[in-house]
């Protein structure tokens, strides 16, 4: 019997993914014990689960005709459809979704420059990442619960609070893209005495473009996601008329129809903006650099650029 157990050990130290796996088991086995997480919850929620799919199914697609006269800010238009909790939350949730990352660009793309280790000394670089990272710390919804309290309910907050996390996340994310250019060009602007931010603004980031703007167009769709999320706790977007179903009137049809609609329009950014990368990024080995004008359709394409 010992010597079944002196093989048993040996066997399993000779083999490291067995014996990770036995760790991670042992170590699985006591969190799940920790946090009291039983089978007979996960019992108990899949008969609330079907409870939930029962009341939300077939999902209430009247959000989209009938009128909300409860809209915040109020909707002044005639048709009942404009004025639909659909319509309306969807669109403040696409308009607070483009103000914060217009705003939250402006604001990023500086600092990036300041936070790049081969754009700015030592010191000026590890101190803004400092800051950006001290915004990601909190998530979004935690700024929208800031600003609800500092300006009140509605879309303001929601523009601040998803401003707030754009800097930081899109900041880390275009720094990280200017650390990655090639040493080449910046050595050249050096050798001809230009200042840091000459260096930065006329070859880091116009070599960087085609990340920077793939990476902005990914905000894009992430704030639109998240619209529905900062919404729930009164930063306006489609989550604050998903909230007003939800309490106290638990609608969980009309929710899932906003959720379904919302999953619509997220689909359609998702391609347009997969198109809009494709413009740059697919053609031969050397992708056309990046102009902003040239995402816009109503600057056409000048020849050659």
């Amino acid at each position: 019997m010992n010597e079944r157990i002196s093989d048993s050990i040996r066997l399993i130290i000779r083999r490291p993914i067995l014996r990770t796996s036995i760790i991670l088991g042992i170590i699985t086995i006591l969190v799940t014990n920790h946090l009291q997480i039983t089978i007979w919850k996960l019992v108990d929620g899949w008969s609330n689960l079907l409870k939930l799919g029962s009341e939300a199914l077939p999902p209430d697609f009247t959000v989209l005709t009938e009128r909300a006269g409860w809209t915040y800010p109020p909707c002044t238009f005639e048709s009942d459809m404009l004025c639909s909790p659909a319509v309306v939350g969807m669109t403040q949730t696409l308009e607070i979704a483009f103000l914060s990352t217009v705003f939250g660009m402006l604001i990023s793309l500086p600092l990036a420059a300041m936070a790049a280790s081969n754009l700015s000394p030592y010191w000026i670089s590890q101190s803004v990442r400092q800051i950006l990272a001290a915004l990601r710390v909190l998530p979004s919804l935690i700024w929208a619960l800031i600003f609800v309290i500092v300006v009140g309910v509605g879309p303001l907050a929601g523009v601040l609070a998803m401003t707030m996390y754009t800097i930081g996340y899109l900041g880390k994310l275009q720094y990280e893209a200017l650390e990655g250019v090639s040493k080449e060009p910046l050595e050249v602007a050096r050798a001809m005495g230009l200042p840091r931010w000459q260096v930065a603004r006329f070859f880091a980031i116009p070599e960087a473009s085609n990340a920077l703007i793939s990476q902005a167009l990914f905000m894009f769709e992430y704030n639109v996601r998240h619209g529905s999320v900062i919404g729930l706790v009164g930063a306006g977007g489609i989550g604050w008329y998903m909230n007003h179903y939800l309490s106290p009137f638990q609608l969980y049809d009309k929710v899932l129809a906003l959720i379904i609609i919302m999953f619509v329009v997220v689909v359609l950014i998702d391609q347009i903006s997969l198109q809009i990368r494709k413009r740059f990024m697919d053609q031969e080995i050397y992708p056309p650099r990046a102009l902003w004008r040239n995402i816009v359709p109503f600057f056409p394409l000048r020849g050659g650029e």
